[in-house]
């Protein structure tokens, strides 16, 4: 991501209470959000959503429409968007071991993905983690940017001796998290460390309940430096 497309996404989600650091990273070169944030600013912004429309119907795949609709602040005029979420188990949707497909739901949330980055300005800025599997952060890639990074990962099975620098346990991955947040001293720095591919990383490793804590923990630390948590702007009432 470019600085300036850094900057406007950062003012829009501003807008919404959300802010970059633990809400956003990349994969290679792409920025991607996270579907719960996606969630929470379809709440802010008040988007209604149209009963979806099944295009195609299969056991391993889904293809839905979808249509949203937002007030508009200015005129009170309504802007409508809609779009396609597409499933197909092997090709854009992959599912491992005993893990439950579930193609309809997923086509589901790429579409209402979509419409809600259509509706708020970030369509062709950045990507819903639901857009492709590749997007989707994994434990697996904690190892491989430790190994990336000339760091040693732990070989499974082989004792050692216990180092708290380098206690690999859910616990001290997010007190470490923390620690690093708390010693930020300005919202570029708490943005820049959230957006690091170790961090992202440690993020992946972590159950998500103790991920949401650590995402909040950050969101905490930036309205403390000054991070303007602005209030959503008035879209108009809604019966």
């Amino acid at each position: 991501m470019s600085a300036e497309s850094d900057k406007q996404i950062a003012e829009i989600l501003a807008n919404y209470g959300e802010p970059l650091a633990g809400n956003i990273w990349r994969v290679q070169g792409t920025a991607v959000i996270y579907h719960k944030a996606l969630e929470r600013i379809a709440a802010q912004a008040q988007i209604a959503f149209g009963p979806p429309q099944i295009l195609r119907a299969e056991r391993d795949e889904a293809v839905i429409l979808v249509t949203g609709e937002v007030q508009l602040a200015n005129d009170g005029g309504v802007r409508r968007e809609w779009s396609i979420g597409e499933a197909l188990i092997g090709v854009n949707y992959r599912v491992s071991g005993k893990q439950a497909a579930y193609v309809f739901a997923m086509a589901e949330k790429r579409a209402k993905d979509r419409v809600i980055l259509k509706l708020i300005g970030l369509h062709g800025l950045l990507y819903s983690e639901d857009e492709a599997d590749e997007f989707k952060p994994t434990p697996d890639t904690r190892q491989q940017t430790r190994q990336d990074a000339g760091k040693p990962a732990p070989e499974a099975g082989k004792p050692r001796e216990h180092d708290p620098a380098n206690d690999d346990s859910p616990q001290a991955v997010e007190a470490r998290l923390r620690e690093r947040i708390d010693a930020a001293d300005s919202i570029n720095a708490v943005t820049d460390l959230m957006l690091a591919p170790e961090t992202q990383a440690d993020l992946a490793y972590l159950a998500p309940g103790l991920r949401d804590e650590v995402r909040e923990h950050a969101k905490a630390r930036l309205v403390a430096l000054g991070w303007p948590a602005r209030t959503p702007k008035s879209r108009g009432g809604r019966s």
